[in-house]
C-alpha cells in the first residue's frame, strides 16, 4: 500500500510541476485589432470626442467628390509598412470610412498593423446620413 502511495505521491506532484510550468509561459494575449462601429456611433462619436481624426481611405477623385466634413484623406493604396506623417500619433481615435466598407477595414488592418491603438471602423459614405462637402476642404 505505501509503494502505491507513493507512486501515486510522486505521479501527483509530476503533474503538478507539470502545470507550473506551462502556464510559466508567455501570455497569450489577444491579436491587436480595430473595432467595427455602426455609424449611428460614429456620428455619437463625432459629437462626444474631442480629439479625433475621420480617415477617408478612397481614391482623391472620390474624395473630392464628396466627404465627411473634417475628413482627412489617404488612400488605402497609400497605406503601407511606413509610419504615415498625417497621423503621428498611434494613440488617438481614428475613425475609418470608405465608400461601402471594403476599404476601410483593409486600412484599418493596416493601421493596427502599424502599432495604431485606437482604430474604428464605420463603413462607407454611401450609407452616411450625416454632413458632407465637396471638394478637398
Amino acid at each position: 500500500m505505501k509503494k502505491i502511495t507513493a507512486a501515486l505521491l510522486m505521479g501527483l506532484l509530476a503533474l503538478v510541476l507539470t502545470a507550473s510550468f506551462i502556464g510559466c509561459g508567455t501570455a497569450e494575449t489577444e491579436p491587436a485589432s480595430y473595432r467595427q462601429i455602426s455609424q449611428e456611433e460614429a456620428a455619437r462619436l463625432m459629437q462626444s470626442e474631442k480629439d479625433y481624426i475621420i480617415l477617408d481611405v478612397r481614391r482623391d477623385d472620390e474624395f473630392r467628390e464628396k466627404h465627411i466634413v473634417g475628413a482627412i484623406n489617404i488612400p488605402n493604396e497609400a497605406i503601407g509598412s511606413e509610419p504615415i506623417a498625417q497621423l503621428p500619433d498611434k494613440d488617438r481615435l481614428i475613425m475609418v470610412y470608405c465608400r461601402s466598407g471594403n476599404r476601410s477595414k483593409q486600412a484599418s488592418e493596416k493601421l493596427v498593423k502599424l502599432g495604431y491603438t485606437n482604430v474604428v471602423e464605420f463603413g462607407g459614405i454611401i450609407t452616411w446620413s450625416g454632413e458632407t462637402v465637396s471638394g478637398n476642404d
